[in-house]
């Protein structure tokens, strides 16, 4: 999401100002069309485009309806994102223990498991909008991540098969008992679940044909318009009718920006947002400042070596 609270009335506008433009011009035209050339004047009952506007209504309300149920998915699902990503590195910070000898090595993967974590939030919301993936968390990952990363066309999995490769590195070491091991693989699976339901909306289109029957209803509507006002507005029916057109526009456009929740617009689903919450909060749960700095999490990983990496 790129607004937080309101949307300009420009931005607004600007999405319907070329199917505006062509109706301002055919009411203009028929309005002149009834002044001049009055024995060729055509009018028809207000009953009949009031008709084609209550259908319009109720498919623009069942669209407008499943798009939101879109919108509002997208949103849950990233909710849980946020309640699994925190209760992941809650389990790791208290679950993994040992003696001296080991403390800092646990230390270092708990640093790099949680980092990766934050890395995964941002991949995810980058690779759902179709941009890089690593542009907002490079620095997050060490280079043999990287490099494995690399490896895999879905960034945000590869990063899953880390996390599942470091859960089995841990319990093969003793730092996890097996119901411990059992209760972080069923957070990832929901991780795992989640990004599944974000790629589902994310691919699945809405039926062309139901926006080809709105489109049709509705332009048909407009053309018709003009006709059933003319005789009681007179040249008062252009700005009344392209008020009454702006309206059905504007509900069809917010319904087809809702059906789309990752397409980097202002009525998003805000992924970006959440993942900085997301980083923000478990940072502070590492005990870890809020920047985002390369050198600590090279050299956590530099102490717990990377043993995963093929």
């Amino acid at each position: 999401m790129l607004l937080k609270e309101n949307i300009p009335v420009k931005y607004v506008v600007g999405k319907i100002k070329h199917e505006l433009l062509l109706v301002a011009v055919y009411a203009v035209a028929i309005a002149l069309f009834h002044r001049f050339l009055p024995e060729y004047r055509i009018s028809i009952p207000i009953a009949v485009p009031a008709i084609l506007a209550t259908i319009i209504s109720l498919l623009l309300a069942f669209r407008s309806n499943q798009a939101y149920d879109r919108w509002w998915e997208a949103r849950s699902i990233w909710g849980a994102i946020v309640n699994d990503s925190r209760s992941l590195v809650r389990e790791l910070i208290t679950f993994l223990d040992g003696d001296n000898a080991v403390c800092e090595e646990i230390e270092g993967f708990k640093k790099r498991f949680v980092y990766r974590q934050i890395a995964w939030c941002h991949g995810l919301s980058q690779s759902l909008r179709k941009q890089d993936p690593y542009a907002k968390n490079a620095h997050l990952l060490v280079d043999e991540e990287v490099k494995f990363t690399h490896r895999f066309t879905n960034m945000p999995n590869s990063l899953l098969k880390l996390h599942g490769l470091d859960l089995k590195l841990a319990y093969k070491n003793g730092w996890l008992n097996d119901y411990q091991q059992v209760q972080i693989d069923g957070t990832l699976n929901r991780l795992c679940d989640a990004m599944g339901k974000c790629e589902r909306i994310k691919n699945t289109v809405f039926p062309v044909t139901y926006s080809l029957y709105i489109h049709f209803c509705l332009y048909l509507f407009i053309i018709l318009l003009p006709f059933g006002l003319i005789e009681f507005f007179g040249m008062f029916e252009v700005p009344l009718i392209i008020a009454i057109a702006a309206a059905f526009l504007l509900v069809e456009k917010m319904a087809i920006h809702l059906q789309d929740p990752f397409e980097n617009k202002p009525t998003d689903t805000p992924t970006t947002a959440i993942s900085q919450t997301i980083e923000r909060d478990l940072k502070q749960m590492l005990n870890d400042k809020h920047e985002s700095e390369k050198a600590p999490v090279q050299t956590a990983a530099a102490k717990a070596n990377v043993y995963y990496i093929l």
